[in-house]
């Protein structure tokens, strides 16, 4: 079926060699030790792929080949596998992909001329991940997903949630500002509920946000809060000044939460996940009291959206096909905030900001623009890091916050203050690839203290959009 003539390896070994073109192959479906083998190694050499940095389940690598036709084939921990999303055949050695490498007359485009020696590697991948039909899915599956996920969401409650032991912070509201964000800190959590001994109530949560109009009310000239009085300034008294703070420096009269929203042990789960997206926050306090007046409550755990959707995971684990939509990509379905395309010019943007930035410039755009995280790009798009509203309370640490100014620390100095913190085994940025199922993202996302995971072109790491816990469930719930 294909040529029998000389193939070329990943390494040029000869003197006289015809034109070869880099071409980049990406394993994406995970493993512990993944090797490449193909017509271009005479299926004789495996060649190791290494794990992306960020992404350990995808691997990648790439080889220079000669143009025309290629077989190749993955071996995955001792496993031959091919990978479906890609073309394949019947051939010699089984079920392999295929990929055609157009000669140097064939080629159509200048952008793809094997010739132009600055071109991307990455440009023959946007090749052939576009030339793959997209899968869809049609209403009928999309709706009966939601549905199914619905329903669940309806028969459980929040007291499935509660751990079998666990620590749940609350903050008393007499305690200075300065000493419960350096708690949060230290205790790695956004954000804690707020507890008034005199009411015998919990009565609100103190989040990084808060912490975020404080600097920012610092750093604001004729300002009435001063680094000292942040010392003794109680949690209370900020509450109390914070709807006239916010209009202050925001200049509108949008109003922050000011109430606590909290859900009992019997709501059901799709309540308590109503109450998240509803509030905007990242969690809420179960609380339950035996009294009719609500008096006495006690404090059992603070829900999020990571366990719920662990209890989703759980449920549908050995069923995953009743749950059509689990096996779509996620560049297929309306989830999350993609940078626009060429043309087109509706939509939400994604805001991204340079490491030289500000850090004064990214907490205005974390409050203006209503989002909880900043993807951290280089000057082609590429991602570096990302900066969240929890990472300011990094500052909070042996008082950083009194030795800078918000306009002269740049978002890479503020990032080292905090490289060690809300890391997931080493990893601070969390990404996923376009292609990715919706089933994998909802498996990830459900690791503890993952957030979101922004979406990277394999290889370049070029940002092409985010997606949040919030947002799963905005699309699994049509809300």
């Amino acid at each position: 079926m294909f040529a029998s003539g000389p193939e070329t390896g990943h390494e040029n070994r000869g003197v006289s060699r015809p034109l070869l073109v880099p071409m980049r192959f990406i394993w994406p479906y995970g493993g512990s030790r993944v090797f490449l083998t193909g017509s271009f190694t005479r299926w004789s050499e495996h060649i190791p792929m290494s794990p992306m940095e960020g992404c350990p389940t995808v691997f990648q690598v790439i080889c220079s080949l000669s143009p025309g036709y290629h077989q190749f084939k993955f071996f995955v921990d001792g496993e031959w596998r091919h990978d479906e999303r890609q073309p394949f055949v019947n051939g010699n050695y089984g079920v392999v992909n295929t990929v055609f490498i157009a000669r140097e007359l064939d080629v159509v485009s200048p952008s793809l001329s094997p010739e132009a020696p600055s071109r991307s590697h990455m440009d023959v991948d946007d090749v052939f991940i576009r030339s793959e039909p997209v899968p869809t899915i049609s209403d009928a599956d999309l709706e009966v997903s939601r549905q199914r996920a619905a329903t669940f969401l309806s028969r459980h409650t929040a007291y499935e949630l509660l751990p079998d032991s666990s620590k749940v912070i609350a903050l008393d509201v007499n305690i200075a500002v300065k000493q419960a964000f350096h708690i949060l800190h230290e205790q790695g959590i956004p954000m804690a509920p707020l507890w008034d001994s005199f009411k015998g109530q919990f009565v609100g949560v103190l989040s990084a946000l808060d912490f975020i109009l404080i600097l920012r009310e610092l750093g604001n000239h004729g300002s009435n809060l001063t680094e000292e009085e942040l010392e003794t300034h109680t949690i209370s008294a900020w509450k109390e000044g914070k709807v006239h703070l916010s209009r202050q420096i925001d200049g509108n009269a949008r109003s922050y939460p000011r109430c606590l929203v909290p859900a009992g042990p019997y709501d059901s789960l799709k309540n308590v996940v109503l109450k998240i997206l509803r509030s905007k926050v990242a969690m809420v306090p179960i609380i339950h009291s035996a009294s009719q007046d609500g008096s006495f409550p006690q404090l059992l755990n603070l829900a999020t959206l990571s366990e719920v959707l662990k209890c989703i995971l759980r449920h549908f684990k050995h069923s995953s096909s009743s749950l059509p939509i689990l096996q779509q990509p996620v560049c297929s379905i309306p989830l999350g905030t993609w940078v626009p395309k060429i043309g087109e010019s509706n939509g939400q943007l994604l805001a991204m900001l340079r490491p030289n930035a500000s850090l004064g410039a990214a907490l205005s755009l974390l409050v203006q623009a209503d989002v909880s995280s900043i993807p951290i790009v280089d000057e082609n798009d590429s991602l570096l890091d990302v900066y969240s509203r929890s990472d300011i309370t990094a500052l909070a640490k042996d008082k950083a916050y009194a030795q800078i100014r918000l306009d002269e620390m740049s978002i890479h100095q503020a990032l080292q203050l905090c490289q060690d913190a809300n890391s997931i085994n080493g990893q601070r940025c969390q990404m996923c690839l376009r292609s990715d199922t919706l089933h994998k993202v909802m498996e990830r996302l459900a690791s503890p203290g993952v957030r979101r995971l922004v979406i990277v072109e394999a290889g370049s790491k070029r940002v092409e959009g985010i997606i949040s816990l919030s947002d799963v469930f905005r699309f699994l719930l049509g809300v």
